[in-house]
This record gives structure tokens, sequence and C-alpha cells, in this order.
């Protein structure tokens, strides 16, 4: 599941963990983004220590098994993440879909969290490029899925993604226990307080957040690479 950040991916990690046959992997390659580009995040010095940061032996485990023997294994992927020179051969092994979500929502929500995002930081150019390699190999779109539409209708939602996957779906997929999940990173302290509060997908978003200046540009340069792959999204 390639996405940028605030972008509903933890929430749809938690969502398919609770299926019961499906491991899953938070942001395999972020400790790897992080060592290789040097770039300041927060808690940055922890995540390196506590997470791998060779992305050959990450993209070997992506190509492998779950980590539980799970039939299915769900990878939370950050497209900004997916480094240039990193090996992208894993990909061929998996089901690539793509997470999107209105941009001037993520940059809101960014912004809360760590201030100056910028459009390398946000993954929109990231993922229209993986978007666009794999549609090359495929030979057609590859799936995409928009957070909207799971907030607007969540069962409906999940069962036309799973339908996509040719996987079966499962009503557990729509609630799971508050306070996080074992295969949270590190960083979750940081990041997740919304959706550790959470047991389920949030109600509908209501109207786009007025926004600075400044992240208003950053939303313009987004929204291309946004509604190009949003015009390929799973309708509901």
């Amino acid at each position: 599941m390639w996405s940028g950040p605030r972008n509903l991916s933890t929430a749809m990690m938690y969502a398919f963990a609770t299926r019961g046959d499906c491991g899953v992997w938070d942001e395999p390659f972020y400790a790897a983004y992080l060592k290789v580009t040097g770039i300041d995040h927060p808690m940055r010095a922890q995540i390196l220590a506590a997470h791998e940061t060779d992305p050959d032996v990450i993209a070997r485990r992506c190509a492998g098994d779950a980590p539980g023997g799970e039939p299915l294994f769900y990878q939370k992927q950050m497209t900004m993440h997916l480094v240039p020179g990193f090996d992208r051969s894993f990909m061929r092994s998996c089901e690539n879909v793509f997470l999107i979500r209105h941009p001037a929502r993520v940059v809101a929500s960014y912004a809360r969290k760590r201030e100056g995002p910028t459009l390398a930081d946000i993954g929109y150019v990231q993922q229209a490029e993986l978007f666009d390699e794999v549609a090359g190999w495929l030979g057609r779109p590859p799936l995409v899925i928009d957070s909207a539409d799971i907030r607007r209708n969540p069962g409906a939602a999940l069962a036309n993604l799973c339908a996509g996957l040719g996987i079966p779906y499962s009503e557990a997929m729509l609630n799971w226990p508050a306070g996080g999940h074992p295969s949270d990173g590190i960083w979750a302290s940081h990041w997740y307080g919304a959706v550790h509060r959470s047991t389920g997908f949030d109600e509908p978003e209501g109207p786009l957040p007025d926004l600075s200046p400044p992240d208003a540009e950053l939303v313009r340069q987004a929204l291309p690479h946004y509604e190009r792959l949003a015009a390929h999204r799973i309708r509901t």
C-alpha cells in the first residue's frame, strides 16, 4: 500500500491487521530513508537505532513471507521512503495499491506535526512516479483507493478493494482495539495519537481546510499528481 504521510495509512494497516490472516509491516524503509538522505525528522535517532537501515535487507523481507507466517502480508509503504537507488524488484512480487488523499488535507495535518513541509516530504511526486512504473509493467493502471471514499463508506470501499485484490472481505476490518498495534514503528508516539484513540474509521471530513499562503502553494504543486491518480480510483 503506497501512500504519503497523514493519509489514513495507519488506519488501513490496522484494518488489515484485524483480519486474522494478515501480517503487517509499518513503513519498512523509514530508517533506511533517514540514514541515506540525512533528513531531520522527529525521533530520528530512535528510529535509526530501533529499525533496519539496510535497504537491500528490507527489500528481501518485503518479497518474503509475512512476519508471522500469515497467508497475507500488508506492507504500509511511504512513497518518499523508496529513495532512488533502493532495490525495487520486490514490488513485482506484490500487489501494489495506491492510497491517496486530497493534498489540502494532507498538508494541514502534516504541518501540525512537522513544520515547513516540502513537496518531497508529502510524497505526491514519488507516488505518481511509482504508479507509472507499476502501470508500465502491468499494462494497466494499478488499484487506487481514496481515503475520502473509505471514510464515506468504509465497508463498501474495503469490500471493493478486497475484490480487486482477489481476497475475501472481512467485516472485522472495520474496527480495531484502541491503543495501537504491536507492529507500530517506534515513531508511533509522535505521529499516531489520533489513530491510537480510534477504534474504527472516522466519519467523512468536512470542507477543505484554510491554509497559509506557503501551504496553499504546496497544495497547488501536489494537486495535479493527486488528480491524475484519483481518476483511476476504485468507485464505491
